[in-house]
């Protein structure tokens, strides 16, 4: 045993040696050096680093940290007696678990929008419908993802899986040059949906509270995105549509 220690007290590794040995690489030491997780070793006559057992066992339990997902700024905190490193542990697993959560969530994503035949930046929750979707609308439903609460996004998915008629073909499809008939024609047949929507989703006529930007950038935002997704005519449209709603609905309260 007095040989096998003798020999043990001489060994002495390089830089790159180490690492191979821990199955790390070199600028993950260098790395931990700079951070102070792992000290500085002697220096051979020809002033290559040396590194022996006691920096060879810091690495590998600097690694175990690591590889349990413990953040190298909480290494260095994390006591001998293991107390702290229980509480380090458990803030950990908390965060793996909101992760494998995030994960799960993005699994479900894929195959809904692999199954859907959607495309791949398909908002997330609407990838039966997004095939569905004209490049506007799809452009439109990105935009509203990031200003709409998940409820509200709920009852839109709602209201986009109604199958699109030929109404809304002929909107996707109308030129920006349309007379004023098709227009109002058009505005009037869109019409009846909208009301639906709106006596189905009564928020739609006051949506700050489904909002989860302030109400003037979620409109400037809005106004500004349909202004740019739409031409004039399909803008004129909605327009009428919406005021036809209005007037049909104030018209049945009053009966």
């Amino acid at each position: 045993m007095a040989g096998v220690a003798q020999e043990g007290a001489d060994v002495a590794w390089s830089t790159r040696e180490l690492a191979d040995l821990a199955g790390t690489t070199v600028n993950t030491i260098r790395h931990y050096h700079r951070l102070g997780l792992l000290e500085e070793p002697t220096r051979r006559y020809n002033g290559y680093k040396q590194y022996g057992i006691e920096d060879f066992v810091r690495l590998l339990r600097i690694r175990r940290l690591v590889g349990l997902g413990v953040p190298l700024a909480q290494i260095q905190s994390i006591s001998s007696d293991g107390d702290n490193g229980s509480q380090v542990l458990r803030q950990v697993d908390t965060s793996l678990a909101a992760e494998v959560e995030r994960l799960r969530k993005v699994r479900s994503d894929i195959a809904a929008i692999l199954r859907d035949g959607g495309s791949a930046d398909t908002p997330s929750g609407f990838g039966a419908v997004a095939p569905r979707l004209s490049p506007s609308d799809s452009s439109l439903l990105h935009v509203i993802t990031q200003l709409c609460d998940e409820d509200a996004l709920a009852d839109l998915k709602n209201m986009l899986e109604s199958d699109p008629g030929p109404v809304d073909q002929e909107f996707d499809a109308l030129p920006a040059e349309a007379d004023e008939a098709t227009r109002q024609r058009l505005a009037e047949s869109l019409t009846p949906t909208l009301v639906r929507h709106l006596v189905d989703y009564p928020w739609l006529s006051d949506p700050a509270a489904r909002l989860v930007k302030s109400e003037h950038v979620t409109r400037q935002t809005f106004v500004d995105a349909v202004i740019d997704l739409y031409n004039a005519a399909q803008i004129d449209v909605l327009v009428r549509a919406g005021l036809l709603a209005q007037k049909q609905l104030r018209l049945a309260h009053k009966d």
